[in-house]
């Protein structure tokens, strides 16, 4: 039996939103990634880092292998990677999603992951910059508890 993979998913607010309207049933990955999505196998786990807001903001478990599927769903931010559709897909289902006014600040998280360490202090978000990272067990523990604790009671987690 293959031991479950952990994985960062990196991007935009807008992108994060796209993944949440589809009910993060889906999560594509940009086409330089292909071999990081051959790796992705149902019942790995993914967290989610939205750039720009310095964010931790859902988990969720992936619940297929990838295929390639090119309909528009994520954009590239960067106008010189317009044509850039994320085609490396895998079904995923939520996990720990919180509300976007209770994000966990990913500052204090990150300053003790593994993941990140082998990063300068000063520049901890190089780590985050690209779309798709491989992380540690306990790194990924760390990120779902610190969600998990600021659902609101009245809201149930995927």
């Amino acid at each position: 039996m293959e031991s479950t993979g952990f994985w960062i998913i990196v991007g935009s607010q807008g992108n994060f939103d796209r993944t949440r309207a589809l009910g993060f049933t889906l999560q594509g990955m940009k086409s330089r990634h292909r071999k990081k999505a051959a790796l992705m196998r149902p019942g790995d786990k993914v967290a989610y880092y939205v750039t720009g807001r310095k964010v931790f903001a859902a988990t969720a478990t992936i619940t297929s292998t990838y295929v390639e599927d090119h309909e528009r769903i994520w954009e590239s931010g960067d106008p010189k990677k317009a044509d850039e559709d994320y085609p490396f897909r895998v079904r995923i289902e939520p996990d720990v999603v919180v509300p976007d006014s209770v994000a966990v600040d990913a500052e204090p998280i990150a300053r003790q992951m593994t993941y990140v360490a082998r990063y300068p202090a000063a520049n901890w978000t190089l780590a985050f910059q690209g779309n798709v990272h491989p992380i540690g067990e306990a790194d990924f523990a760390m990120i779902r508890g610190a969600l998990a604790a600021r659902v609101p009671s009245d809201v149930t987690s995927g």
